[in-house]
């Protein structure tokens, strides 16, 4: 696998692939840019110090929000420009980025995204909880995630407090219209079916 924190010299494939959110595009490579299952979510220029390659996107002036995950980019958009103006644009860029060895990473973001999630599902929770958080984590790394991430997004584990379990949507997800239909009816049934503890799922993260 490459190295999360710069990318391979070597030819790059990418194709663009829709989203369920209309202003959210997929950019699949045929590399690696970070480990399974670790994902990093740029809402802004901001928050994206830890990655050359999203402040490198946050340039465009239509980039509104930058998700990577394992051999993926999504891209949300900001301006009322159609995608088929917009993806040459991009892809160009990116395959130019990705084969010159571009740095994706100045820190790999991997170790800090388990630490946080271990922190998150301790914590000062009881034991009890702690066990049924580790359920939660267990069930959405399992079964929710790889699903999200088809559609160009992520879903991370937040808390797990008095029945109520809240997660954090990113990427697509995060201003996908149906979002809140797929958090009760899909992933809210599943955990109260496999969790009985479980009574509400909520989401940070959703936009519209």
């Amino acid at each position: 696998m490459a190295d999360s924190l710069t990318a391979p010299a070597a030819p790059v494939s990418i194709y663009a692939e829709a989203s369920p959110n209309p202003e959210s595009m997929k950019f699949v490579l045929n590399t690696q840019l970070l480990s399974e299952g670790v994902s990093v979510d740029y809402p802004n220029v901001e928050a994206a110090a830890n990655s050359p390659l999203a402040q490198e996107l946050f340039n465009f002036d239509y980039v509104g929000r930058v998700f990577i995950a394992a051999n993926f980019v999504t891209i949300t958009k900001t301006s009322d420009l159609t995608w088929t103006h917009l993806i040459p644009e991009l892809r160009t860029f990116l395959k130019s980025y990705v084969e010159a060895g571009g740095p994706i990473f100045t820190v790999d973001p991997a170790a800090e995204q388990k630490a946080a999630q271990h922190a998150a599902a301790t914590g000062d929770a009881s034991e009890q909880d702690q066990q049924i958080s580790q359920k939660v984590i267990d069930l959405l790394e399992n079964y929710v995630r790889p699903a999200v991430e088809q559609d160009g997004g992520n879903i991370t584990f937040r808390s797990y407090k008095q029945g109520v379990v809240t997660v954090n949507l990113q990427g697509s997800c995060s201003g996908c219209p149906s979002a809140t239909v797929t958090l009760k009816s899909g992933i809210e049934n599943l955990l109260k079916r496999m969790v009985p503890e479980v009574t509400e799922v909520v989401a940070e993260g959703i936009t519209v």
